[in-house]
């Protein structure tokens, strides 16, 4: 019986010393990640894990662990962390964004698609969810459903700046330039000094033929972002097709000026 008291009272102290490394451990891992020592933060999650494998904590770890590899660039293993997150704990959407954002990167649309519908099925209002499935959705060409997507954020925040954006990519790529338009103008209205706007809304003018009015769009841009090399590229070509040659030529060394490679443009300034 004695016997039996002191082998249960080892075991107990056993645990006790385990939990208090355990605990340690953690606090230590998320110090460093927090100081930006990732590498050491790492270590520190993983000694955890393989110390108390079967601590219920251990889906914050694995999900800790995921962000810790993310930002060393370790996507795969990432991924593999979020995963043995999701193991235990299935329905956790911070984890099944983050993993979803990952499978985006790497371009497993599929994947990703699948994270963000679970995470819709859970909080079917949840914006990040909404916006990149309805960019998946884009990118099948399935524009109902990506309207869908748009709208019901719409419905939750008429101002929401991605959704209305989305709208506007999605009457374009289905021709419609006249509602495209009307989006942008209310856009550019409310938001004057985001040049991307004007960009896009010269984009749209140049695909309904309105070059000079897609210049004008495009000259403000440069006044907002004269460090944007690509609205240099696309004046320069507005101008090329206009025949005025010396300002195309102008335009794309500029660019090149900015970053763009002499050769992608070669052809180009051979026209000029």
């Amino acid at each position: 019986m004695k016997k039996l008291i002191l082998i249960i009272l080892c075991c107990l102290c056993s645990f006790g010393l385990s939990a208090q490394d355990y605990n340690k451990l953690v606090e230590e891992a998320m110090a460093c990640a927090q100081q930006d020592s990732l590498v050491r933060a790492e270590q520190l999650f993983r000694e955890a894990l393989r110390l108390d494998p079967k601590n219920a904590r251990n889906a914050l770890l694995f999900s800790n662990l995921g962000t810790v590899l993310k930002r060393q660039g370790k996507v795969e293993e990432a991924i593999e962390a979020y995963t043995m997150a999701l193991n235990i704990t299935p329905y956790a959407t911070a984890i099944l964004l983050n993993r979803a954002a990952l499978y985006l990167e790497q371009g497993m649309e599929e994947k990703a698609y699948i994270d963000y519908c679970n995470v819709i099925d859970l909080i079917p209002e949840e914006k990040e969810a909404r916006l990149f499935r309805a960019y998946i959705y884009m990118q099948r060409r399935q524009y109902k459903e990506a309207r869908i997507d748009y709208n019901v954020l719409l419905e939750k925040d008429m101002k929401n700046k991605s959704a209305r954006i989305g709208l506007v990519m999605l009457d374009q790529k289905e021709g419609k330039y006249i509602a495209a338009r009307d989006r942008l103008n209310l856009l550019v209205e409310e938001y004057p000094q985001d040049a991307s706007l004007l960009k896009m809304r010269a984009n749209i003018e140049l695909e309904q033929g309105f070059a000079d009015a897609a210049l004008i769009d495009l000259e403000a841009a440069s006044a907002l972002e004269p460090e944007d090399a690509d609205i240099y590229v696309m004046m320069g070509d507005i101008y090329l097709q206009q025949k005025e040659k010396s300002k195309a030529r102008q335009s794309y060394r500029r660019a090149i000026e900015l970053g763009i490679p002499a050769v992608q443009l070669q052809e180009k300034l051979k026209q000029c």
